[in-house]
């Protein structure tokens, strides 16, 4: 593969999932595997750059970076190459690497692929594996078949319509960092973000920002100083756009404070929004800029406006949340004063689905740290109660009395740290609700027995593999399993999707609608970075059906835990308020709801 010394995190995560399949192609030991899938998850979620973390010397401080993968990556830093990467990817075919990046093809079978159909370089290797598919090459391959030949024209067709686009969390990082820049000026006034990031879309494209100022060619000079700026693209006396050693196009647009609030506006978006508040302003004889209103065809001045609610309210509306601003009714309700009350960060009293390092011996990724270091996190965020959700165990490598016997080792460590906890301080500060993410199996089934659920306080179910099962399999799959036991409370991340990956399994949202509502059940807005599951559109759909939502990390590391707010974010876009999410109940309340 090719490397270099200024790779973004993106390139980085690809250049440790390459070592990760090499290892695997060639039979060495799984925790190494592990190891390198672990660094490239992490790195792929980063807030920030890799690089970045390098200079301040804070490589290991990501969950999954230890000391020996911080050494490949700080040679990798310093000299654009690492030796003993090299030497991992002698003898394998440069194509595998790039075939590995189609979502359903992993290492052995690109590595298979390559080898019967003569793919070597790197260079089109994706167009050829293609062709040969189309030329009903690849079921002619031990192992695979026609259905097998149509997954991969449709993978490879998934893989073409990814956008380049940056997760919600690296954007706003990234946002912030510049930010703070620019405010080192003092003619600085005010800095906010614009377009997606301000509605806090789940991907973002270009990186947009506004500053209020009087000095304005004075901030666009500062701005191209920055010194992460490869290229500058053009500059205006009120904006200018770059391009970052990173790859990431950045736009800035200034304006006087006295009209901050129409640049605001007109560049937050929607463009439907946009359209839909233009339209109303013109029944009304009224011209809308970045600049400000004026009278269609009058004589009189611009109006001004300092801030967002200013604007809006000239027009007779209510401030219309940036999450809120698709045209999809919210101008409507801005007009009537019945805009949702949103629900906020501040509002979340815990988190339900967290990952520990308690080795369930599962065929998922752990959790890296322990409770004490989640304790410490979750009483920094002003938590009252959390809960542990690991994996199951495996069942390919544990007899159902084996998990069972596993789960209840498991409670009995945990309550132990709980009683020496309380002990010690006197007091219950945080309550540990003990859980677990129980694998839905393609038939429904769920991957545990019904004994090992009296060792749980409730139960999360999800589905982790046979993504593409029909809408009707799939309904019945996730229905039978989350109506299977009354302990069972929530459906983990409901779509399945990962952002710039993969596309989410379809179902039939009515019938889990009705299916929640009728057994009490709770559909997760999972705020893991590259899920953001379930999507706005979904929970404004369960909202309206008077479906009950909960919000969680889904994290695997104490430090996780801070991506909650990505999560109250997609739940802001679906019009979700306090009252629709579980989480936000206090702990008497939520007991009760959970019958614990």
């Amino acid at each position: 593969m090719k490397t270099s010394k200024n790779m973004n995190n993106q390139q980085i995560a690809q250049l440790l999932k390459a070592v990760s399949a090499a290892l695997l192609v060639k039979g060495e030991n799984q925790f190494r595997v592990q190891a390198y899938d672990r660094a490239a998850v992490a790195i792929e979620h980063a807030t920030s750059e890799v690089k970045d973390l390098w200079d301040d010397g804070q490589l290991t401080s990501l969950p999954g970076v230890g000391a020996s993968i911080a050494q490949h990556l700080d040679e990798l830093f310093r000299t654009g190459r690492v030796k003993h990467f090299e030497e991992i990817f002698k003898g394998l075919p440069e194509a595998m690497f790039e075939l590995i990046q189609i979502p359903g093809i992993g290492p052995k079978s690109a590595y298979k692929l390559c080898k019967a159909l003569g793919i070597t370089k790197a260079r089109n290797a994706i167009k050829k594996l293609e062709k040969a598919a189309k030329d009903g090459e690849v079921r002619k391959i031990e192992g695979f078949g026609e259905e097998s030949e149509r997954d991969i024209l449709q993978n490879i067709a998934e893989f073409h319509r990814r956008e380049n686009r940056m997760l919600l969390s690296f954007a706003e990082n990234l946002a912030q960092k510049i930010a703070a820049y620019l405010k080192k000026e003092p003619a600085v006034l005010r800095v906010e973000p614009l377009g997606s990031l301000r509605r806090r879309c789940a991907t973002i494209g270009d990186l947009d920002l506004a500053v209020a100022t009087n000095q304005p060619e004075k901030v666009v000079d500062h701005f191209l100083r920055f010194p992460q700026v490869k290229q500058v693209l053009n500059k205006g006396s009120r904006k200018a756009s770059v391009v970052l050693f990173n790859g990431r196009q950045v736009d800035l647009r200034v304006q006087e404070e006295a009209s901050f609030g129409a640049l605001l506006q007109y560049f937050t978006g929607s463009k439907q929004h946009n359209i839909a508040l233009r339209t109303l302003a013109q029944k009304r004889h009224l011209s809308l800029s970045e600049y400000g209103i004026k009278k269609v065809n009058g004589k009189e001045k611009l109006f001004r406006f300092k801030t967002e609610k200013a604007f809006y309210n000239f027009l007779g509306l209510d401030w219309i949340p940036p999450e809120l601003r698709e045209d999809t009714g919210e101008i409507e309700a801005a007009q009537k004063h019945q805009l949702p009350q949103l629900v906020t960060p501040e509002d979340i009293k815990g988190d339900l689905h967290i990952h520990s390092d308690f080795d369930v011996e599962t065929s998922h990724d752990l959790g890296q740290d322990g409770l004490e270091k989640i304790l410490s996190v979750a009483a920094d965020l002003g938590y009252e109660y959390i809960a542990i959700a690991d994996h199951t165990p495996s069942t390919s490598q544990h007899t159902s009395q084996q998990i069972i016997d596993l789960l209840k080792r498991r409670r009995e460590y945990y309550e132990q740290i709980i009683y020496s906890r309380e002990k010690s301080e006197n007091k219950r500060t945080i309550k540990v609700f003990i859980s677990l993410e129980i694998d839905i199996l393609p038939d429904g089934r769920l991957a545990i027995p019904e004994k090992a659920f009296d060792y749980l306080d409730f139960a999360i179910v999800s589905v982790h593999s046979s993504f593409r099962l029909s809408r009707q399999k799939m309904t019945h799959r996730v229905l039978t399993a989350l109506a299977a036991h009354p302990k069972i409370k929530i459906l983990g991340h409901p779509t399945g999707r990962l952002l710039n990956e993969r596309e989410g399994y379809e179902l039939d949202w009515e019938a889990l609608f009705d299916l929640c509502q009728k057994k009490e059940k709770f559909l997760e807005v999972n705020a893991w970075p590259n899920r953001l599951d379930l999507p706005d559109t979904l929970v404004r759909e369960a909202v309206k059906n008077g479906v009950k939502l909960v919000i969680n990390t889904d994290s695997h590391a104490a430090d996780q835990l801070r991506v909650m707010p990505y999560g109250v974010y997609t739940a802001r876009r679906g019009w979700a308020e306090k009252k629709d999410i579980l989480n936000t109940l206090s702990l008497a309340e939520l007991e009760k709801k959970l019958g614990v």
